[in-house]
């Protein structure tokens, strides 16, 4: 605690008869009445007569005691505010350095018979002449006076400005601090609102292209349907044509030699009847197969677009559920990836359980599909955090560029070459999820892996789903 009244003084000096001088200065005899000193005044010539302040005065005769006496009074927390020393050895300058090391604050008035040293070598030496003071013996009562009162003062308010600036040190470091939390829970909430303005336009992507999606769905499904149907027609017409063709072709090889003959001969050769009639159906095979893909795509759009969702809320496993995909992904895994379950304790979760397991599909799909031409590892985590469950599919495989990363979940976006992916298995994933009202997150390093996590609330707070089972 800082003490800011302070009039203890502290004289060094080996003259007792100066002891004794500087004690009438300052510590006057309590029976003095004051109006001695204006008659004082009046008969000196003295305009502002000076009424002694009560001061603690203490007197040592050598350095040896005064420097000790200096520390004592630091360590009762008692300090002195102002020092009168004696110099009329060399060694006294470095009495007043060790004063200095002791307690910097002194007040230090240097009283000299005659000048031992300069000023300016003063300084030089001392490098603290703010508190130094420099006098030559002898001097009156009232000179000391001055001194003490002025000195002391100067000590009371060079710790007052201590203190406020103390204060005023701390008020910064406590506005600082606040600053700081206020910056950090501003930066919060920037964080936050980005992150939900970009699920919004997210979830505006999804809700206007899913509108499309299925208006595009129900468009392409009818000429699918008809063309997919007037081949299965085509290909049972021509193995018919071709049965009567190669009939025609063995007829032929017992027909008498005519001019028909030959002309029928050179027609099989021209048009490459055998080369045809192999050929049509591979064609006919390749175009249900496009068909086929057509159709996949279409449905994918109208899961995209949950147009026709019909699945009701229920309970379900989530490990059985990721057990189940992992049966149907095997063979896309099998060649590609060592599947690794790190399955946590997890209660049963309320979810249409066929649009997870897609998620996962999805997931494993494009993590095996991340993995190059050397066998990768696809580590499949679960675990609960407080009224949510987690699952985590992490891959070693080639990583996702950080300015692609913030593509992924946009819907027809995709890496693959045309015609492997319709861009709509992580979009499709991210819709179920914020319709389970969870969330999907990932994070990625290229040439080290990609994760990506899905929470989801055990209980959907809609009241949708059925009775928990116990």
């Amino acid at each position: 605690m800082k003490i800011l009244s302070n009039r203890r003084i502290l004289l060094i000096d080996s003259t007792p008869a100066t002891h004794e001088d500087f004690r009438k200065a300052l510590v006057p005899d309590s029976s003095d009445n004051p109006d001695l000193y204006l008659i004082e005044a009046a008969l000196f010539g003295n305009d502002m007569p000076i009424v002694p302040s009560h001061y603690q005065l203490d007197c040592v005769y050598d350095s040896e005691d005064g420097l000790l006496k200096a520390q004592q009074a630091l360590d009762e927390d008692q300090p002195y505010a102002l020092v009168f020393v004696d110099m009329h050895l060399a060694e006294d300058v470095r009495v007043v350095e060790k004063l200095w090391q002791i307690d910097p604050r002194l007040q230090v008035v240097i009283c000299a018979a005659q000048s031992d040293y300069s000023w300016e070598t003063l300084i030089d030496r001392l490098q603290g002449h703010d508190r130094l003071l420099t006098r030559k013996k002898p001097f009156n009562d009232i000179e000391v006076q001055q001194l003490a009162q002025v000195l002391t003062t100067k000590w009371e308010m060079t710790e007052l400005a201590s203190v406020q600036m103390d204060r005023l040190e701390q008020l910064v470091a406590q506005r600082t601090e606040e600053l700081t939390r206020t910056s950090e829970k501003l930066q919060h909430e920037i964080d936050e609102r980005k992150n939900l303005e970009s699920q919004l336009v997210q979830s505006e992507k999804l809700a206007s292209l899913g509108q499309l999606a299925a208006g595009v769905a129900h468009e392409i499904n009818n000429p699918i349907g008809f063309i997919s149907s007037n081949l299965g027609t085509l290909e049972n017409y021509f193995a018919q044509v071709t049965e009567m063709l190669l009939a025609y072709r063995n007829a032929d090889k017992v027909l008498p030699a005519s001019p028909e003959r030959d002309r029928l001969a050179d027609l099989h050769e021209r048009i490459e009847l055998d080369y045809l009639i192999e050929d049509i159906p591979l064609l006919i095979r390749e175009s249900k197969e496009g068909i086929d893909r057509a159709g996949k795509i279409v449905k994918d759009l109208k899961a995209f677009s949950r147009a026709d969702s019909s699945e009701q809320w229920q309970w379900a496993d989530l490990h059985q559920g990721i057990d189940s995909t992992l049966n149907i992904a095997a063979n896309e895994l099998k060649y590609k990836a060592d599947v690794i379950k790190r399955y946590g304790d997890l209660p049963q979760v309320e979810c249409l359980s066929s649009q997870i397991n897609q998620v996962v599909m999805n997931l494993l799909v494009n993590a095996a599909q991340a993995i190059g031409s050397e066998r990768g590892q696809i580590i499949i985590s679960t675990g609960q955090e407080g009224e949510n469950v987690w699952l985590e599919v992490t891959d070693n495989g080639s990583g996702i560029e950080p300015q692609i990363l913030q593509r992924i979940f946009d819907p027809f976006f995709t890496t693959k070459p045309v015609g492997k992916g319709t861009g709509l298995g992580l979009s499709l994933s991210y819709g179920i999820v914020k319709k389970h009202g969870g969330s999907i997150s990932v994070k990625s390093e290229i040439g080290v892996g990609s994760s990506f996590k899905v929470m989801l609330p055990i209980h959907q707070s809609s009241g949708l789903g059925t009775a928990r089972p116990s």
